[in-house]
């Protein structure tokens, strides 16, 4: 029976995509995050986000949360938060690089706020830079590693993260696992460890765990 390793722990419903494809599955939260303290001005008229855990964090306190005027995100789920929050969003994106994209052409002379967390990407910063428009950075929260060992090999792992990739190789290897990545960022960060690297048709978890189950259903 083939065996996959996923790097967050599921929800039910997740698990219930996994229970009749005859694979074997372990889970364990490879990263966890922690809010950190932060200042933010009371109005803001951009704000970017490129993770719901920004979200999270920023809307954690509604006392200290700023009026926001117009929201640029990343990623349906980031979406979806935001406008659970009460918050228009503008345009939303499936990478940074493509948010960039479209902050640089359509936004050249708007001032951002950039939440984000202390391990986030260059993306957008470097392009907002090299285009001279105004932003500034407020670090809402933490990735945390969260490295554990195995003493077995699985036929496949799953990450949602390069952060999350980073943790488990700090302990492991991935030998001949295949690794399913929810996008081309995390699958970057894979690529540095293995090839056999998989992404998922969409950047959900649901996603990544179909992806998993087709391709070892398939796999000799």
């Amino acid at each position: 029976m083939k065996s996959i390793l996923a790097t967050k722990k599921f929800t039910l419903a997740q698990k219930e995509l996994l229970l009749n494809s005859g694979l074997t599955f372990v889970e364990y939260n490879a990263i966890s995050i922690e809010f950190i303290p932060f200042n933010t001005p009371k109005q803001v008229e951009n704000a970017i986000f490129t993770s719901k855990n920004a979200v999270k964090a920023l809307f954690s306190d509604k006392k200290k949360t700023p009026e926001i005027k117009n929201c640029f995100c990343v990623g349906e789920i980031t979406k979806a938060l935001l406008e659970e929050n009460g918050q228009k969003v503008v345009k939303t994106t499936l990478y940074g690089s493509e948010l960039a994209n479209y902050l640089t052409k359509n936004h050249k002379n708007d001032t951002f706020y950039f939440f984000c967390g202390n391990k986030r990407l260059d993306t957008i910063p470097k392009a907002l830079k090299e285009e001279n428009i105004t932003f500034s950075e407020i670090e809402t929260y933490e990735t945390v590693l969260n490295p554990k060992h195995f003493q077995r090999q699985f036929d496949g792992v799953l990450f949602f993260s390069p952060s999350a990739v980073q943790s488990f190789v700090s302990e492991n290897k991935l030998k001949n696992s295949i690794a399913f990545c929810i996008g081309t960022t995390t699958a970057a960060e894979a690529k540095k460890y293995t090839e056999n690297v998989v992404i998922a048709n969409s950047t959900s978890v649901e996603s990544v765990i179909a992806k998993a189950v087709k391709t070892l259903k398939n796999y000799d």
